[in-house]
């Protein structure tokens, strides 16, 4: 991997730190570094958890609301047309389940990854308008289907899209569009496709409670949806420095934790995850690939089957088939050895990748189930945007990963006239290109890069919130962090740099020694231990002093819990140069604390 940059957050202003007299210290650097300046705006970031926002907000709502309202009062068919990816499913199974509630005749639709690719395909559409679909919903998808709005419209279907990807110079000439990254939405344009279904389905149980309020659907609550709503927005990697993200992630883990919804309980049974420990990082690490299995390399409706099931028992089939020997664990092992192969591939043909500005490989053997993976991966080796490809025929249909120096939906907008579709975000996006345009589109993406990364030394950063002494660390400061929760894309856990630290232990483990494992001593106190996944290279070369940057956790093992550092780098003693002073007010405050019990609903605000 290539080395990162260390760079530490400067110490906050004493009038900051005055401002946040009832918050832990660190607590207080910590909201500093993320950019707070203001300090009653960083306690409503922290502590403010009602959902007040208005779904009419999003332009093109009440058209939407009062279409599905008809339909599903006249019982016209009405299909929902997801995506493939756990955002997709996690907003389909929402939408069915409202839809359902309130007595609508609904079904819902998933296009093969393989054969169809992503987004809409106007074969399938005027497939569902000769199978009677009057009403089509898309989720996380449809915003660039321009030409298939179009089809289906002059075929008879209604259209309504809900998308949250970049939208493109012409809008699709649907009955409604719902994407808040529109030209005159006042919707949050952070949001997840999930969490665009969401505001939609938010809307349609309104209208019902004002228009019909003996018809609402009993004991649906507007909690019962933010599971999957949590499932998707972390799966699809939106920013939870985004306060209605945060939110909406925050009810949604305590929904999951509740294990109301059957599927979501055998998943994480599946899964070894235990009910009121889930965090953002289960669904990142454990949930969302789960979901994400089946439309990979399988087939999406395993995961919707799954998330819409009914009972546990029912639940715990789909779960299974997901999970066991028969499935998951066969589709991961395939697509792990596809993804291996298909990186030994690429690695061959870069020469030196540090004077290339953008990798741009493909082959006919590559699975389209994997491209993703691929550019995921050689993003994180090389630093550097990567479009990974499947070559057909004629068409070739391509992944792209990229890093914040370069927006690759941008990048493609400017290569459309070489495009047959394209979308996605800043960092990831998705195309499909005749292959005669290759060359073409190749040459012109890799200047585009150049251009950008001109006279830059592109190496990825890792930030530092601040310096502590590994004394300093205890079971405590893990809870007042606790207060930073849901963490993830754009507000990742507290990041800490601790020096020269000799260890007493050093070791590899898991599977070929792939990860470190280490452990400290600390005056009087127990010994710490620290895991550094896929850093195993490092025990044949550990030095005798090492600087550390790592996150800050409870390891819960086998009914144990012990403090952990969950490394991010390493570097011999001394090579991050720091001036010291920045941290000091921090480190005499840590020792005054030291040995002091600390009172947890000390981070909590203080009554006026």
């Amino acid at each position: 991997m290539m080395q990162k940059k260390w760079d530490i957050a400067p110490q906050a202003p004493a009038s900051w730190l005055d401002g946040c007299r009832d918050l832990h210290p660190v607590l207080a650097q910590i909201l500093f570094n993320r950019g707070f300046k203001d300090v009653e705006e960083a306690r409503r970031f922290l502590y403010e958890k009602d959902l007040t926002e208005d779904p009419y907000d999003m332009k093109d709502m009440a058209k939407a609301v009062e279409r599905i309202s008809r339909a599903i009062a006249a019982h016209e068919p009405i299909v929902v047309y997801g995506d493939f990816d756990a955002d997709g499913v996690t907003a389909a199974t929402l939408m069915m389940q409202v839809l359902t509630a309130l007595g609508g005749q609904a079904d819902v639709y998933f296009p093969d990854r393989e054969k169809d690719g992503y987004g809409l395909h106007t074969s399938k559409l005027e497939h569902l308008a000769k199978q009677g679909a009057k009403v089509v919903i898309t989720v996380d998808c449809g915003i660039r289907s321009v030409d298939e709005v179009d089809a289906a419209r002059q075929g008879g279907i209604d259209m309504i899209i809900t998308d949250h990807h970049s939208v493109g110079a012409e809008i699709p000439p649907a009955l409604a569009v719902i994407n808040p990254k529109q030209e005159g939405c006042q919707g949050n344009e952070d949001l997840a496709g999930v969490g665009v279904a969401f505001m939609l389905a938010t809307a349609l149980l309104l209208h019902r409670w004002r228009t019909d309020r003996a018809s609402y659907p009993e004991g649906l609550r507007q909690s019962d949806l933010l599971d999957l709503v949590a499932i998707g927005t972390v799966a699809d990697v939106m920013a939870l420095n985004v306060s209605l993200n945060r939110r909406l992630v925050w009810h949604g883990l305590n929904t999951i934790n509740e294990m109301r919804r059957p599927g979501i309980k055998a998943l994480a049974a599946v899964a070894g995850l235990k009910p009121g420990q889930i965090k953002t990082s289960d669904i990142g690490f454990r949930l969302g690939p789960r979901i994400n299995a089946a439309g990979r390399l399988g087939d999406a409706r395993i995961a919707y089957n799954l998330l819409a099931a009914a009972s546990i028992d029912e639940a715990m089939a789909y779960a299974q088939k997901l999970d066991d020997a028969q499935k998951l664990h066969r589709i991961n092992r395939e697509r792990q050895e596809l993804t291996r192969q298909a990186e030994i591939a690429i690695r061959e043909q870069i020469e030196d990748a540090e004077n290339l500005s953008l990798i741009f490989e493909g082959d006919e053997d590559f699975h389209p189930g994997i491209v993703g993976l691929v550019a995921g991966q050689l993003v994180e080796e090389y630093y550097r945007p990567a479009v990974v490809f499947q070559r057909g025929d004629e068409q070739s249909r391509a992944s792209c990963r990229s890093i914040p120096e370069f927006h690759i939906t941008h990048a493609l907008d400017q290569c459309a006239d070489l495009l047959v579709r394209h979308g996605g975000h800043a960092m990831a996006a998705g195309f499909t290109v005749d292959n005669r345009n290759l060359d073409a589109l190749r040459e012109k993406l890799q200047q585009m890069a150049a251009e950008a990364f001109d006279g830059q030394n592109l190496r990825p950063t890792l930030h530092l919130d601040m310096e502590l002494e590994l004394d300093d660390l205890s079971a405590d400061l893990t809870a007042v962090l606790d207060a930073l929760e849901p963490t993830g894309h754009q507000h990742p856990p507290a990041a800490f740099l601790t020096r020269g630290l000799k260890a007493l232990d050093c070791r590899t483990v898991g599977k070929d020694g792939k990860h470190l494992k280490l452990k400290f001593g600390r005056h009087g106190q127990a010994p710490i231990d620290a895991i550094g996944f896929r850093m195993g290279d490092w025990a044949a070369q550990m030095p005798s002093s090492i600087d550390v940057a790592y996150h800050l956790e409870i390891n819960e093992w086998n009914g144990h819990r012990r403090l952990q550092m969950r490394l991010l780098d390493i570097r011999p003693a001394g090579a991050f140069q720091l001036d010291r002073h920045q941290q000091d007010a921090y480190i005499v405050q840590a020792a005054e604390n030291r040995g002091k019990p600390w009172n947890q609903n000390q981070n909590e605000p203080r009554a006026n």
